[in-house]
């Protein structure tokens, strides 16, 4: 299975699998009636940190710069099989940044590059948004005119602009284009899709994008109109990883992005977004929505 993942995918399965190593391996501190703290961990490791372990552990990470600290690690985890320290090994040297990611890095908020290296290895990526239309659901003149409008208020820069730009559409391309072997969900709230983004040239372009693809047998797009009824009030994310625990995206007030892969917090958003499920527009319905608004 790793073979088959990307940079991003394999950095998850080594976090994974080293954080079951550590906490069921034989207590080395007292009290304790297995495994071992982070602290412990990396106690004696110069460039390993706990905060450094700790991304690792999530997949954010890997011993990129110093692969002889996972064979310390291995070796204080209490692993002997030569097989698996080389299977971990060979997983770690796989993992290597997603290249692609690697010019926007820099342009992108807290948390977002390890989500959107995820978001491309997605088996079915499930996503709400109340106020604006989703980003993997973008048309270019669209998700400018919605950078350009911020700049003044948020002080970013043209190149800021362009990069995201270029990012948004990349990553819509790599998500959508990969043989229909991810299914995409969408719920928009009525009010993405009525609040003008650009001039009216820019929204029925968007119109018509959305109507495109939600005729796609792998995306589901759906409205969720302005009647009583349950409907959550922040945006999220759910990405379905296949074997790898799913995990939930949301972004908060200071532009970062937050993400969780605690069963409970995904449960919590899945059945946020089933329940809304149930009171949005059919497909057919929100076609003919879509088009009355390009109409107007």
């Amino acid at each position: 299975m790793a073979a088959k993942r990307g940079a991003s995918g394999r950095r998850l399965e080594l976090g994974i699998q080293l954080k079951q190593l550590r906490e069921n391996c034989p207590p080395v501190e007292e009290g304790r009636a297995r495994g071992m703290t982070r602290k412990a961990a990396v106690r004696g490791l110069k460039a390993l940190s706990e905060p450094s372990l700790a991304r690792i552990e999530n997949g954010e990470l890997n011993f990129r710069r110093n692969p002889g600290d996972l064979r310390t690690l291995l070796r204080r985890y209490g692993v002997t099989d030569d097989s698996l320290v080389e299977q971990l090994l060979e997983l770690n040297r796989e993992s290597a940044n997603d290249e692609w990611l690697t010019q926007y890095r820099s342009f992108m908020p807290t948390g977002m590059p390890h989500y959107v290296g995820l978001e491309a290895e997605a088996m079915m990526i499930s996503a709400y948004h109340p106020t604006v239309v989703y980003g993997l659901l973008q048309t270019e003149a669209y998700a400018r005119a919605l950078f350009e409008v911020q700049r003044p208020v948020e002080d970013t820069t043209a190149e800021f602009v362009r990069r995201n730009v270029e990012l948004r559409m990349e990553r819509k391309r790599r998500v959508l284009e990969r043989d229909g072997s991810v299914r995409l969900r969408v719920i928009l709230g009525e009010a993405a899709l009525r609040i003008p983004v650009g001039d009216d040239e820019v929204m029925r372009e968007q119109y018509a994008e959305i109507v495109k693809l939600a005729r796609l047998d792998h995306v589901s797009i759906q409205i969720l109109p302005f009647k009583r009824g349950y409907r959550s009030s922040n945006d999220f994310a759910i990405i379905d990883l296949g074997e790898l625990p799913a995990r939930v995206q949301t972004d908060n007030a200071w532009g970062a992005v937050s993400t969780s892969d605690k069963p409970r917090e995904v449960d919590r958003f899945t059945r946020r977004f089933d329940a809304m499920v149930g009171v949005a527009l059919g497909l057919e319905d929100t076609i003919d929505f879509l088009e009355e608004l390009a109409r107007r």
